[in-house]
């Protein structure tokens, strides 16, 4: 796979120049060499049904929805704008909103590679720009779609949607509903070995588990007093359910069922108003409010032992940000503003064994932050060639917490961006960017959690900083035969505070800072058209990426990887659209040969899973309605865990027992049934 790349690698980079020159190739704006344009004739082969579909065959192109867990807007965005705007909500997921977007609906997309002027690129080096066409688009799309299993069980998920489009009038809605479970049932077997590795014990493993969710949105957009004003909504309610059956086979131990049960309420409410100053002014105005309840328990039986693990929790955001924009040339623009937010998390646990409760540290605690950022932004295009972007953003926050714990601090960070992108000539582009990034506290972090089939008990720990990273990144981009793309990226992080897991006095662990490291990464992404290798209207995407890490283990002073990182990983997605789109086909296959390893306190984890195959074919008898069939999990991969579990800390106790643990889920067919009214 390695070698297959780099040997493409090879061959696209030392091509002639003129070999990009191929018909279907996207446009390039010619005053900013940075955009490229596809229109809808660049998708017509693939007859696509949504703007999501029209995102999936962008040369080069990934999407990334975004951080919706990141409080505030800064750095919660996604990579694909709409009109030039992103979408004013947080919980309606990025693909969730493409998906209700027709394709028909679509008067080109622009690929955004470095910055172009007027455009909100929030802080990425490359976004994707839907444009809405201005005339009438009227849509009603139902789905019924469902998985199935060899054992007959079905997880049906129905959708429905309806949308209006004119100009900047726009209404929408949809509402869904499924039942389904996912890769935690199945059968499985746990093996612990002595630390001689003599076995002690086998053991069956029986899991079960469901999930329950409806979902509703709506939205309203309109011109009112000068500006463009959009109203967003969501609605959610989910349900999980899981277990797991522990039957011993041979050795000592009692045979075990644990279960896990969680439900929550969310909701949603957003507001973004734009208006144009003049010809090359902007001013825009957004505002959200959301609000969550959930609710989980755990609990394990063991013949006459049991634990008992509950936790609620009630968490709220309320955000407001002002963003201006000013264009004093075609070569200079200039953005400016500021958001504020407000999170907060009221959470309250308890643990019990064998009916006597046990304290943990942080058990109750409401967590509070007012958050307020001021940024600044300049872009300037010299020539279509180059284009320099410089910005600065200070953080201040105050997180406070009550409770058990009680504590204040304020944290003041500024976060320094700048990137160069430069393309010396047609279809070659070298972007260079350096960064100052601060990560976001998880509120979870701060309260005491368990994990009961793991025998994990978390105290929470009020003394948590932020990671902090420098970023060096270079990226080149090479596009060829019209509809090819050939990206190398190489990125350094040197790390401050990094976060990991740390021990607590009593006995306890946490998730704390363990000090400083550093992380890199290569990667190579192709997108290949395979018109001339014989195959019209397909391509093949490939990706293999390197990865480096390394911190100071808090337990044993030495040097090892981050926690959880994957050393090397790849992937391979290949379509074929048949008889102008009518029929198509394909498949994706996760190659990652490494596995993760994770440190904890008491144990060392290794995660290691067979690469996943899946398989579809698609059917469009008319232009309004689509077959799809999915063969998930083609190859009923085998998902292993390696234990190795001390009797103390383990960079002083010795080994107490080893397991393995190895389970599967069958494969699954998912039917998809699309009509447009």
């Amino acid at each position: 796979m390695t070698k297959a790349l780099l040997l493409a690698t090879t061959i696209l980079v030392a091509a002639p120049f003129t070999a990009a020159a191929q018909g279907g190739a996207p446009a390039v704006d010619t005053a900013q060499q940075g955009v490229l344009v596809f229109e809808p004739a660049f998708f017509a082969d693939g007859s696509p049904n949504t703007a999501l579909d029209m995102i999936a065959r962008l040369p080069g192109f990934g999407l990334d929805t975004g951080d919706t867990d990141t409080r505030g807007f800064a750095g919660a965005a996604g990579n694909v704008l709409i009109d030039g705007g992103r979408p004013s909500s947080k919980s309606d997921s990025l693909d969730g909103i493409l998906r209700r977007i027709s394709a028909a609906s679509v008067e080109r997309i622009e690929l955004i590679r470095g910055g172009a002027s007027g455009i909100d690129m929030q802080g990425r080096s490359v976004v994707a720009n839907v444009v809405l066409k201005r005339t009438v688009q009227i849509q009603t799309v139902l789905e019924a779609n469902s998985y199935v299993y060899p054992d007959g069980h079905l997880g049906p998920l129905l959708q429905a949607s309806w949308s209006r489009r004119e100009g900047e009038s726009q209404l929408e809605a949809s509402l869904s509903a499924t039942t389904d479970r996912t890769d935690d049932t199945g059968d499985g077997y746990r093996r612990r070995y002595n630390a001689a590795g003599v076995p002690i014990q086998t053991a069956d493993l029986d899991r079960w588990d469901r999930f329950r969710n409806v979902r509703g949105t709506a939205a309203w957009q309109g011109l009112t007093r000068g500006g463009r004003l959009r109203v967003n909504g969501v609605l959610g309610w989910n349900k999980a359910e899981n277990a797991i059956d522990t039957l011993i086979r041979t050795g000592a131990g009692r045979n075990e069922r644990v279960e896990n049960e969680g439900d929550e309420v969310e909701a949603e409410l957003g507001l973004n108003w734009a208006r144009a100053l003049g010809e090359r002014a902007e001013l825009e105005l957004t505002g959200l409010q959301r609000y969550e309840v959930d609710n989980d328990e755990s609990r394990s039986f063991s013949g006459l032992n049991g634990v008992a693990f509950g936790g609620e929790g009630t968490a709220g955001e309320t955000i407001g940000r002002a963003v201006l924009r000013f264009r004093p040339s075609d070569r200079w623009a200039l953005e400016g503003g500021g958001e504020a937010a407000y999170n907060f998390l009221d959470s309250a646990t308890a643990y019990v064994e064998n009916g006597v409760p046990v304290p943990l540290p942080s058990a109750s605690v409401k967590v509070e932050e007012l958050r307020g950022e001021v940024f600044g932004q300049t872009t300037w295009r010299p020539d279509p060639s180059l284009t320099v972007e410089a910005a600065l953003r200070v953080e201040v926050s105050e997180i406070s917490q009550s409770g058990d714990s009680d504590l204040t601090r304020t944290f003041v960070y500024p976060k320094p961006r700048l990137q160069v992108t430069w393309s010396p000539v047609a279809d070659h582009q070298l972007r260079l960017r350096v960064e100052r990034e601060i990560g976001q506290l998880d509120f979870g972090d701060f309260v005491a959690s368990a994990d009961v089939d793991l025998n994990q008990v978390e105290g929470g720990n009020p003394e948590l900083e932020p990671a902090k990273a420098w970023v060096l990144e270079a990226v080149y981009e090479r596009r060829f035969w019209g509809e090819g793309a050939l990206t190398l990226t190489a990125q350094f992080k040197r790390w401050e505070d990094l976060i990991d897991v740390i021990p607590l006095t009593g006995g306890f662990e946490a998730v704390g800072n363990i000090g400083d490291g550093s992380s890199s990464y290569q990667q190579i992404a192709v997108t290949l058209p395979m018109d001339r290798l014989g195959l019209p209207n397909a391509r093949m995407v490939a990706r293999a990426t390197v990865s480096q890490s390394s911190v100071t283990d808090p337990l044993t002073g030495e040097g090892r990887r981050f926690s959880g990182q994957i050393a090397f990983g790849c992937g391979i997605d290949f379509n074929q659209d048949l008889g102008g789109g009518r029929w198509s086909y394909g498949f994706q296959h996760g190659c990652n040969l490494d596995d993760p390893v994770q440190y904890r306190i008491r144990e060392v984890r290794n995660i290691e899973e067979e690469p996943f195959v899946t398989v579809y074919g698609q059917w469009k008898p008319r232009s309004d309605l689509t077959v799809r069939v999915d063969l998930g999990n083609a190859t009923d991969r085998e998902q292993r865990r390696e234990r190795l579990i001390y009797s103390g800390p383990r960079n002083s106790a010795p080994l107490s027992f080893r397991e393995e643990r190895g389970t599967r889920m069958s494969p699954w067919l998912f039917i998809q049934i699309r009509k447009t009214l």
